[in-house]
């Protein structure tokens, strides 16, 4: 064969995988190991015993490993992950992004909503619960009273079976 040609060849396996290494270094994620591609590290990981295969990984109490084309984030230790929940809670607070959620939810409301939305979200809500009397005698007797109301409706209809709804609604007005 001629030696251009291997040269050539060479060449375009280093430059694939140059490239193909820089594919997957987006952001600023911790080393881990290469991963194969669009499988990522699967293969290397032991399915039977996840945390024994990924504790064999040397790179450190902190490391990223990719479950087909989506990278982990992996805190390996009491101390990891004392210092990513505790130590700097704030900048782990966020969570996971669920595209069928996302799409219904728009990122609005408290369970599927994230960051600073949700932060503003559930002030506003516990405000309005408060001034409402959560935590307080006066909603249990606010609860009561409804409560005495449906068992009236309820008696009014001699025995009849019909649909009841029953929606709370938060009126601020």
């Amino acid at each position: 064969m001629d030696p251009f040609i291997v040269l050539v060849i060479c060449l375009s396996c280093l430059i694939l995988l140059f490239l193909w290494n820089q594919s997957y270094v987006k952001g600023k994620l911790p080393p881990g190991p290469t991963p194969l591609p669009n499988v990522g590290n699967i293969l290397q990981i032991n399915t039977k015993n996840i945390s024994k295969s990924l504790s064999k990984v040397n790179y450190g109490p902190v490391f990223t490993v990719y479950f087909g084309m989506k990278p982990t984030v992996v805190l390996h230790g009491y101390e990891a992950v004392k210092e990513a929940l505790v130590d700097q809670s704030e900048e782990f607070s966020g969570r996971g992004s669920m595209p069928v959620f996302d799409k219904v939810s728009q990122g609005l409301g408290i369970v599927f909503s994230n960051g600073e939305r949700w932060k503003q979200t559930r002030r506003f809500s516990l405000t309005v619960l408060r001034n409402m009397g959560m935590g307080k005698n006066t909603i249990e007797d606010r609860i009561q009273e409804e409560a005495l109301c449906l068992v009236e409706a309820l008696r009014k209809t001699n025995g009849v079976y019909f649909f009841v709804s029953l929606t709370v609604v938060i009126w601020i007005g």
